[in-house]
């Protein structure tokens, strides 16, 4: 009992760092957003013409996107809501670098309304590691 109450600050610090890793994954997993391999979202793609949804920067976009990716950087996506409005109804794959910014963006999607959202699980990173094309234009 005395160790606890002499590191009580960094028990709680620990609490909160652990409490901070695992908000993102409670959060999307509340919200009923799947995640999907590459191979899945490829799938999607070439099954069901599901639309990808790149919400980086611009320079990480011109770096290299999947084919035929919409891009609309994640701060200006609430702003942007309209382009999308026919793809309501259809599949759409959200990705960004790693994964944390598209959960943001289908977060937002399903808050509009878009019931097909599904975030790419490691983004482009894992996309590229899957040596699926990407393209620079």
């Amino acid at each position: 009992m005395q160790f606890i109450i002499k590191n009580i600050w960094l028990i709680a610090l620990a609490v909160l760092s652990a409490g901070m890793l695992l908000w993102p994954m409670l959060r999307r997993g509340a919200l009923g957003i799947p995640d999907v391999s590459p191979a899945e979202a490829v799938a999607l793609i070439n099954r069901e013409h599901a639309v990808v949804l790149d919400v980086r920067e611009d320079a990480e976009f011109a770096a290299g996107h999947i084919t035929a990716a919409r891009h609309i950087p994640l701060g200006q996506l609430q702003s942007r809501l309209g382009e999308l409005a026919k793809l309501r109804d259809k599949p759409i794959v959200v990705q960004c670098q790693g994964g944390v910014r598209s959960a943001s963006a289908c977060a937002v999607l399903k808050k509009h309304g878009y019931s097909r959202i599904y975030n790419l699980k490691g983004g482009i990173a894992a996309w590229m590691e899957a040596k699926l094309p990407v393209t620079r234009d």
